[in-house]
């Protein structure tokens, strides 16, 4: 008898749940946006912007002063997606494959998605737009966990289609099958009612959702709707050099950068503002104004997802998180894509990327640019809201990394992380679970390990207020910086402290061992790189 009522009140525990879709784990949605400086929003000093919707989700939610990311594309997105070092994963250098496990160019399957795991778990999977790390069919979005796909698969998009379907300047793909972008749509709009969409169709499912948004913008080619254009005329008249300054105090001011530390050295290879032409300083207004308009619409895009959400009912209990793929565009790459130009910057018909000068303004106060392991490359905006849980109109120095993302999304989503999946060993998840921080007092992430990068043979750890950095091109000598004293990396420290040097050259050393890592001399001998 009393094992009848044992399973009566069992049956009436868990019946709830299961008859009538029951669910309070929290929704997830996790943007990220690409080439997005460190100060190229407002809530990290770029007042000049209008991103109220980012502005408001810093002011009700937790924002860090540290978060790292890998410096480009494709390998921000393998850790991300799955939680490894890149390497790991499978995309140690780009989407392209080298001929090894750690340089295959696509997710590998020990290491599983998000999507994958929260899909185990009971979520609905979402994917809007960009993927990277895989290009064959069995690589894409739909094969790796997510149920509802739209993306196109490739690092860099046209945001307006320019020709018919049988030569679409834009080839997306939506649930598997091509999708043609209608002439005179904007990409980001589509990538946005794609994932309402999405949304709205979820709600027959019963359960929590998972939506990655994955925004191409503000990546180039800098293509934006002549509204947002507009609305930025004059505001760069006063050109890089003093923005670039302007943008370090408001960084300090808002608690986003150190006071007391200063602006790292100015790029020697920018063009002082005062020395251009009339016209050369409208045509570098006009830049600088298309690509304010990309990230205005992108904003505007996040307030529509927010309003989506309230429309379900759904916004008290979602997890937003936002970050970039790496820091903004650098080089000396004025008009490199002049051939493909047939219209003014910002038009459909245009195709120009960002350069140094203006994108020293975007990752200031840092040093450097994407595709470098300096600040200024893996230095990320990052911002978490939450109100059941996280932090109101915090900022924190957090110290969190990529590779943190899968093991917190897991925690609050209650998802178990497997070690095999069939006959395959599933790759251990290697970073920390950052809600214990997001919802305490304490200021930075309990990590008692180094964090590492490594791409196209520059490299760097991070273990403590001590970072190590070499660059392949200067034969990897190594560079030391206090970071909790100079996040500028304005002072090599290395001859001072040689000790510290060697420690963390030998735990890099170590790391590169466990993941694969290849000397980059053999890989751009075997693969000819340029």
């Amino acid at each position: 008898m009393k094992t009848t009522y044992l399973l009566v009140a069992l049956c009436l525990t868990i019946l709830p749940r299961i008859s009538w879709g029951q669910d309070n784990r929290p929704n997830i949605v996790l943007i990220l946006v690409d080439d997005l400086g460190f100060s190229d929003i407002e809530p990290y000093g770029g007042t000049d912007l209008q991103t109220p919707n980012l502005t408001a989700l810093a002011k009700e939610g937790t924002i860090f002063q540290e978060f790292y990311n890998n410096s480009i594309c494709a390998p921000t997105r393998a850790s991300l997606l799955t939680g490894q070092y890149a390497h790991r994963a499978g995309v140690g250098y780009f989407n392209v494959n080298l001929g090894l496990p750690a340089y295959q160019g696509f997710l590998n399957r020990e290491s599983r998605t998000l999507a994958e795991v929260l899909k185990q778990a009971g979520y609905s999977t979402i994917i809007s737009e960009k993927w990277h790390v895989g290009d064959d069919y069995d690589q894409w979005p739909a094969q790796r966990g997510f149920e509802r796909s739209f993306n196109f698969v490739g690092g860099a998009s046209n945001f307006y289609e320019v020709n018919g379907p049988e030569q679409a300047t834009v080839p997306l793909i939506r649930n598997n099958k091509p999708f043609y972008l209608p002439k005179g749509r904007y990409l980001t709009d589509e990538i946005t009612d794609q994932a309402i969409g999405f949304l709205k169709e979820q709600q027959k499912d019963k359960k929590p959702f998972f939506l990655y948004l994955a925004f191409n913008a503000p990546h180039w080619p800098l293509q934006a709707p002549e509204e947002e254009t507009q609305k930025y005329k004059g505001v760069y008249r006063g050109g890089w050099d003093s923005l670039r300054t302007q943008r370090y105090e408001n960084a300090q001011q808002k608690g986003v950068f150190p006071l007391g530390q200063g602006i790292a050295k100015k790029d020697s290879t920018v063009q002082n503002w005062d020395k251009l032409t009339y016209d050369e300083q409208q045509y570098w207004q006009r830049r600088q104004q298309v690509f304010a308009g990309m990230i205005d619409r992108m904003d505007q895009s996040i307030g529509r997802i927010r309003k989506t959400l309230k429309e379900l009912k759904k916004d008290k209990n979602t997890l937003i998180i936002f970050l970039s793929d790496n820091g903004a565009q650098g080089g000396d790459r004025t008009r490199v894509y002049t051939a493909r130009n047939t219209e003014t910057v910002g038009l459909p018909g245009s195709y120009d990327v960002q350069n140094s000068n203006w994108s020293q303004t975007g990752n200031s106060p840092l040093r450097s640019y994407k595709d470098n392991p300096y600040e200024g490359g893996i230095g990320a905006p990052f911002i978490v809201w939450y109100p059941k849980e996280v932090r109101k109109n915090v900022i924190k120095k957090g110290g969190g990394h990529l590779i943190d993302i899968a093991p917190t999304l897991y925690d609050f989503a209650g998802a178990t992380y497997p070690e095999h999946v069939g006959d395959t060993a599933i790759n251990t998840l290697p970073g920390l679970s950052l809600r214990p921080l997001l919802r305490s007092d304490s200021n930075q992430v309990d990590r008692h390990v180094p964090l590492f990068w490594e791409r196209a043979g520059n490299r760097a750890v991070r273990y403590g207020k001590w970072k190590l950095v070499s660059l392949f091109k200067d034969g990897n000598k190594p560079e030391l910086y206090n970071i909790d004293e100079d996040r500028s990396e304005n002072n090599n420290l290395a001859s001072r402290y040689p000790a510290i040097v060697k420690d963390l050259e030998a735990r890099y050393k170590a790391w590169a061992e466990e993941n694969s890592v290849v000397d980059y001399k053999r890989l751009k001998t075997n693969n000819q790189f340029r």
